[in-house]
């Protein structure tokens, strides 16, 4: 184990808890610092997901809407299928509870079966096999997680665009498209170097970031979400709005997918060139928040953001990544990270969890997952309840990495 409190013990454990986390809540509410209630979020963290385990079964959960509180079932190759195994590894690995890793266990053998039929997988196969197969490999030292790792990795290569230096996005025609989200799904290269001894992953996973941090990563701090390429020559086409408010706004969730993406890139390299564009992303992050620390959307998709929903997803991926920086800068600098940090998952924890409802199945509420196209607006998200159990986990004392 990697350290942190001990989870209860079974469904007694859960029973225990219940009413008070009813009320753990409104509790919380007058806490200046998160570290005043910290170990208090994780253990009801736990009873939460404890909980959850129950609810969500065997659904491959992506959104849970705020009238049910129940998360729907999709595919398990839709993109947003590794994190809840992802976030039930991690607790596992914090508190050694069986639990977890039951229901974490089975979910790669799942996605393999799916990768020999029709499929929709892509440039996220990261997202989905980092958190299953690679991270039960390293916690259990299971042959067929490290090679549906591989795999994946394999497949994540494949994908390499050498005249552009990039990873495609998507499938069908978007050929020469390239998004900011790959960012986060380089640490599968990197892994299949390290595990492989083969330089050719890593190469890629460089080149990549490269692009990211010429192309995707604005002066300011702000990024892009898509970019086209000319396939053939690698020329930019044009930029795009995507899942942001328009081609020149600044989508929040890019933003921490890029923060959290190059400083992962930064730990395995050691290369300050990505350390310099998560700080620089990072920067323009905290300038953006609101008083409660919880960003909207999207930063410039109105003069005036009081009207606009808050993405709870950008804020908690944000959050962890602003703790690798931490990590990465130790000393005055880092510990503006780490406040960082500390101050949206303060808001998280305040203003936007579920702990007075515990027939709610997710944790966070008010993600945003694509506005422009009028989808998942004010609902809960998996990748939003993956990160912030990611953050609290580490600075809970976890030590072991995901992506």
């Amino acid at each position: 184990m990697a350290g942190g409190a001990g989870a209860m013990d079974g469904a007694a454990g859960q029973g225990a808890f219940s009413l008070k986390e009813e009320r753990v809540g409104k509790a919380w509410a007058d806490a200046r610092q998160l570290g005043d209630i910290l170990p208090e979020v994780w253990t009801a963290l736990q009873a939460k997901v404890s909980r959850m385990i129950g609810q969500i079964g065997d659904k491959s959960p992506h959104v849970a809407r705020p009238e049910t509180g129940v998360y729907d079932d999709l595919q398990v190759d839709w993109w947003t299928s590794g994190f809840w195994p992802g976030l039930l590894w991690i607790l596992h690995d914090m508190t050694g509870e069986a639990a977890y890793r039951e229901a974490a266990w089975p979910w790669d053998e799942k996605m393999e079966r799916r990768m020999i039929e029709a499929n929709r997988y892509h440039h996220d196969v990261g997202f989905q096999f980092l958190p299953t197969a690679v991270i039960k490999y390293k916690l259990t030292g299971d042959p067929d997680g490290l090679r549906r790792g591989l795999q994946a990795a394999n497949f994540l290569a494949g994908r390499f665009n050498p005249a552009g230096r990039f990873l495609r996005a998507w499938n069908e025609d978007k050929i020469g498209w390239s998004i900011v989200d790959s960012s986060m799904n380089l640490s599968l290269l990197f892994w299949a170097s390290e595990e492989s001894g083969d330089p050719r992953f890593a190469q890629i996973a460089r080149a990549h970031a490269d692009t990211v941090v010429a192309h995707f990563i604005r002066e300011d701090g702000s990024v892009n979400h898509i970019v086209s390429f000319d396939p053939h020559t690698g020329a930019v086409i044009e930029i795009l709005g995507g899942q942001g408010a328009a081609p020149d706004s600044s989508w929040s969730r890019g933003a921490a997918w890029a923060l959290h993406g190059m400083a992962n890139t930064y730990r395995y390299t050691g290369d300050r060139r990505y350390l310099q564009a998560a700080r620089r992303v990072a920067h323009y992050f905290l300038a953006c928040l609101p008083e409660d620390g919880v960003p909207h959307w999207d930063f410039r998709a109105a003069a005036d953001l009081s009207g606009e929903p808050r993405d709870t997803s950008a804020g908690a991926c944000a959050a962890s990544g602003l703790l690798e920086l931490a990590e990465a800068l130790p000393g005055p600098e880092g510990a503006v990270y780490r406040q960082g940090a500390e101050r949206i998952l303060l808001g998280l924890t305040q203003h936007y969890g579920t702990w007075d409802r515990p027939a709610h199945e997710a944790i966070l509420l008010s993600g945003t997952g694509h506005k422009p196209a009028g989808q998942n607006i004010d609902v809960s998200l998996i990748y939003g309840d993956y990160y912030y159990v990611e953050a609290i986990a580490k600075l809970m004392g976890w030590e072991r990495r995901i992506f």
